[in-house]
C-alpha cells in the first residue's frame, strides 16, 4: 500500500490499530522522511452522535543553514475533527478551503515568520 504526497510516493512500513506509518523516498537510517495516518472512531453519547477524528503527519530531516546543528526535523501535523452526520460536500468544501489556505502566501508567512496577525 502506498501514499502519494505531491510527487513523492510513501510506502506503508508499520501497522498499528488505527495508525499506518509510511516511509518516503529520502528515508535512510539517519534521515527522516516519514508520514503517518491516524484515526479515532466517534464516541457517541445519549445526546450527541460524536465526532470522527483523523490526522496526517509528515516528518522530514532538513539541512540547516546558519544554525548550531547541521540538520533538524520539520514536522507538519494536521488534525481533523468532523461531526457524525455532516454532508460529504461540506467535508469537501472544508478540506478544499484549508488546502488552499495551506498553499497560500499568508500561511507560508505564518509558518516562516511566525506571524499571526494580518
Amino acid at each position: 500500500m502506498s501514499l502519494s504526497i505531491n510527487a513523492k510516493t510513501y510506502t506503508a512500513d508499520s501497522y498499528q490499530q488505527n495508525i499506518v506509518g509510511y516511509i518516503g523516498p529520502a528515508k535512510t537510517v539517519s534521515v527522516k522522511d516519514d508520514a503517518s495516518l491516524r484515526r479515532t472512531a466517534p464516541k457517541p453519547t445519549s445526546v450527541f452522535s460524536g465526532v470522527g477524528r483523523t490526522s496526517a503527519k509528515l516528518t522530514r530531516t532538513l539541512t540547516l543553514t546558519g544554525a548550531l546543528t547541521p540538520t533538524g526535523e520539520a514536522i507538519l501535523d494536521i488534525s481533523v475533527s468532523i461531526p457524525v452526520g455532516c454532508a460529504s460536500a461540506d467535508v469537501d468544501t472544508l478540506l478544499n478551503d484549508m488546502g488552499a489556505f495551506l498553499a497560500s502566501a499568508t500561511f507560508k508567512t505564518h509558518v516562516k515568520a511566525q506571524q499571526v496577525s494580518y
